[in-house]
């Protein structure tokens, strides 16, 4: 099977869906021979190259074009062109998009990644191309699709309910853990953290009122900080602000984006990470933290419950005294925190990359199966 892969939500920042596209690559490489899978990756940028070295990319095939990336995707989104064929030179038996649209192709099977449908839910979360063309596109390249994965049970319903596919074109394939193994033992004060883009969509807001009623008069906050890790977007500018002034000021940190290379020593840091979403496709910072033993405190929105099951402590988003009250129990009773750690761990064994791996690429032949079936109909 010739396999290629869109891997420009990977190029720059490893956030969310570029980390899940990442470390797919590398456990389809790991997981297959090469007479079993022959696996490229595409990417297309005027300034940022792609450069993979790091170990289990040896044998990908790495394809690089300098189209810049809006007007690639204006290209294929509006025009349905250039094919993949015309820009590589190559043919492959599937295309893999890793967002809801499909990559052009005159021959190959089309498979997209749906990581959730909250463009069509809250457009307002919404911006730029993703705006622009997901909401109006999505239906007719779902349908068109001859395969479709997604990250959670959650999302497969949604996809189903909203957009009318056949069910048996999906796949639900988490993503894995990383390869951390459980740190020996909790930071005697550590911060309270929050992993993610700030963008509308993960409700930084009703973390920041969290933690102002607790730094009030909790007792298991004292001395402690929030650090909030993540690209800001330009929604996140009241936040910004609002941590530089009292009471938050000096008690809230935002790190901007922490570099793939450094998120395990910024999670081994933390007492309790918290992840208030609106809506999740999967909630890749609790599996993160589970891996590594640090309670995880979650919104009972989207797939977070289904990822973090009964090993930590959900609350219902619009919840701020809530939150708070299930951060502070975390950071006052150790033997409560201890429990949440090991659960997490244990529970964090049941994702693995080897079987993403295998998932997708089961995915791809039904894919292939999929697309000669209508070419000779």
């Amino acid at each position: 099977m010739r396999a290629l892969i869109d891997y420009r939500p990977a190029l720059r920042e490893r956030s969310g869906i570029g980390e899940y596209t990442h470390e797919l690559v590398r456990a389809l490489a790991a997981s297959h021979a090469p007479a079993q899978l022959d696996l490229s990756v595409f990417s297309s940028s005027w300034k940022d190259r792609l450069s993979l070295h790091e170990p289990g990319f040896e044998r990908v095939q790495q394809i690089d074009r300098r189209w810049p990336v809006r007007t690639l995707n204006f290209a294929w989104h509006r025009l349905g062109s250039p094919s993949v064929e015309t820009l590589t030179g190559q043919a492959f038996d599937v295309v893999h998009s890793m967002t809801p649209l499909l990559v052009p192709t005159s021959l190959a099977a089309q498979v997209i990644t749906i990581a959730d449908l909250s463009f069509l839910n809250e457009p307002s979360w919404t911006r730029a191309e993703v705006r622009r063309d997901y909401p109006e596109l999505v239906h007719t390249h779902a349908r068109d699709a001859d395969g479709i994965i997604v990250m959670s049970e959650h999302v497969r319903q949604e996809v189903q309910r909203v957009l009318a596919v056949d069910a048996s074109k999906i796949a639900v394939v988490p993503a894995g853990a990383p390869p951390w193994t459980p740190r020996v033992s909790a930071p005697a004060d550590g911060y309270v953290l929050f992993v993610g883009t700030l963008e509308p969509r993960k409700n930084i807001g009703v973390l920041l009122d969290a933690c102002e009623r607790a730094l009030a008069g909790q007792a298991g906050w004292s001395g402690r900080e929030l650090l909030l890790a993540g690209k800001a977007t330009g929604a996140a500018r009241e936040w910004i602000e609002r941590i530089s002034r009292p009471p938050l000021a000096g008690r809230v940190r935002h790190l901007g984006y922490v570099d793939a290379a450094d998120r395990r020593a910024l999670y081994e840091g933390a007492s309790v990470l918290v992840l208030p979403s609106l809506d999740e496709g999967f909630g890749l910072p609790v599996l993160e933290a589970m891996t590594l033993g640090v309670p995880v405190v979650a919104s009972r929105r989207g797939s977070l419950p289904e990822v973090l099951g009964d090993a930590g402590q959900l609350v219902e988003a619009d919840d701020a005294q809530g939150f708070a009250d299930a951060i502070d129990r975390v950071l006052r009773d150790a033997r409560f925190a201890a429990a949440c750690a090991a659960a997490g761990t244990e529970r964090a064994r049941q994702f693995t990359w080897t079987r993403a791996a295998q998932q997708t690429f089961t995915l791809y032949e039904h894919a292939i199966s999929h697309r000669k079936k209508c070419a000779s109909a």
